[in-house]
């Protein structure tokens, strides 16, 4: 059951209200699920939440040997064949393409918490918004296009591919909003300036660009890149993790954070990623997402590790009125790349590249085999137009010692060597595993 404004409700009401739901969803997933039994052996589900640290963890490998074993949804599916409502596959970025399955409760209330973060991001009734991700199975398109529907806007089911077709139909239809991956917008940049002569990327009239699926978008140098060039306000409307809920966070007009706006229906904790070690929920502190579904219906989770690494950045009220607490991606437990000890993620080489005029922002990290590392090796592109200076691949280097503390070897690449896509773009390339 959904709580109405759950963004917006007080945290004490909230929590009890997950109390409530977990009463009944313990009881679902320890009688349903042998993935969940199997991986918590002699221990049973706790009855109170404040008790989950009792309770082993489950992974992202252990979901896909559950569906290698007993394919094609795994034995976590808790719900009856016929409950099955819709089908979606993931992309497989990070490893083994995965089978997702939803009830037609799971849908609507998938649906209803994205809509929260995507109108939290700004958009609503009056946007006529084109979504650009891929609608074939990939959960990110019909799924996501659900999500821009429940905020009352008018939404353009486009897709990817045929980019001319795209910008004649923001032209023609008057589109204000637009809905795709961060790297996306350069894609359309590059069919602008190559086959729409006297055509600039502002004259498209769009307001809002939602983006999500990769990482990057906290960076202030990035963003501002993108709304000059483009003029729409830049938002990270789309942050989710896929086995759990497509999307559960979006960022405001007042804040650059994201906001986790299910804390209805949905528990989360931080753990130390090397340790599994639980950290307190409070301002300032970093560690792994750990998620669990309070209500879910075909493909139930208990403490999740979702692999990502965040910084929790504020749990009071917020500018904007919500309660939903706030937090920041720091990068991907599985994308982090240790140099002589330091711990480094493809967003902070992104933060550093973004502060350099001459460059276009696209970079690329090739690891030699699977380390230790000395040096980290970055191609960086120049920007449209600019000859590498000489001394540029050193400056960068140096910015990089300075703000991450690691030692790079910066190669400087011509614009438009590194690839653009239309889905999520890859940025390390691991040489021992291509």
């Amino acid at each position: 059951m959904l709580y109405h404004r759950a963004d917006f409700a007080d945290l004490k009401e909230l929590a009890a209200h997950r109390q409530r739901l977990w009463d009944t969803q313990r009881a679902y997933v320890l009688a349903r699920s042998d993935l969940h039994r199997r991986a918590w052996g002699a221990h049973r589900p706790p009855e109170k939440l404040d008790a989950f640290p009792d309770l082993p963890l489950v992974d992202k490998e252990m979901l896909r040997e559950s569906q290698r074993d007993h394919p094609p949804f795994g034995d976590y599916l808790a719900a009856e064949p016929a409950d099955i409502a819709r089908v979606h596959r993931t992309s497989g970025t990070t490893g083994t393409a995965m089978n997702l399955v939803l009830s037609a409760q799971d849908a609507h209330e998938t649906a209803v918490v994205g809509g929260r973060a995507q109108a939290a991001s700004g958009l609503g009734p009056g946007h006529r918004v084109v979504h650009c991700l891929n609608y074939r199975m990939w959960m990110g398109g019909l799924t996501d296009h659900m999500t821009l529907e429940a905020t009352g806007a008018a939404v353009v089911p486009f897709g990817v591919g045929d980019t001319r077709l795209l910008i004649r139909t923001i032209q023609e239809l008057g589109i204000t909003a637009i809905s795709c991956t961060p790297s996306y917008p350069a894609v359309l940049e590059r069919v602008i300036e190559e086959e729409f002569p006297g055509l600039k990327p502002k004259d498209l009239g769009l307001r809002l660009g939602l983006f999500g699926g990769e990482a990057g978008l906290d960076n202030a140098d990035f963003r501002r890149r993108m709304e000059e060039t483009w003029g729409f306000r830049v938002r990270n409307a789309n942050y989710g993790v896929t086995d759990v809920f497509c999307n559960f966070a979006g960022q405001t007009d007042e804040s650059n954070d994201l906001h986790f706006v299910a804390l209805d229906v949905l528990h989360p904790e931080l753990i130390d990623p090397e340790t599994a070690a639980v950290l307190p929920w409070r301002e300032g502190e970093r560690g792994e997402l750990v998620l669990t579904h309070m209500r879910r219906h075909c493909q139930p989770l208990v403490r999740f590790r979702t692999g990502d690494i965040i910084e929790l950045t504020g749990t009071g009220r917020a500018p904007c009125g919500r309660t939903a607490p706030r937090f920041r991606v720091v990068g991907r437990a599985d994308d982090m790349v240790v140099i002589r000890g330091i711990n480094a993620f493809p967003t902070q080489v992104a933060a550093t590249i973004n502060q350099f005029d001459g460059l276009s922002g696209e970079y690329r990290i090739v690891l030699p085999g699977p380390g230790p590392y000395d040096v980290l090796p970055v191609e960086a592109e120049l920007a449209a137009g600019s000859t590498a200076d000489e001394g540029l691949a050193e400056a960068v280097e140096t910015r990089l010692k300075r703000d991450i503390g690691i030692t790079a070897r910066v190669t400087i690449v011509p614009f438009n060597t590194l690839p653009r896509t239309e889905g999520k773009t890859r940025r390390i390339i691991r040489t021992d595993k291509a």
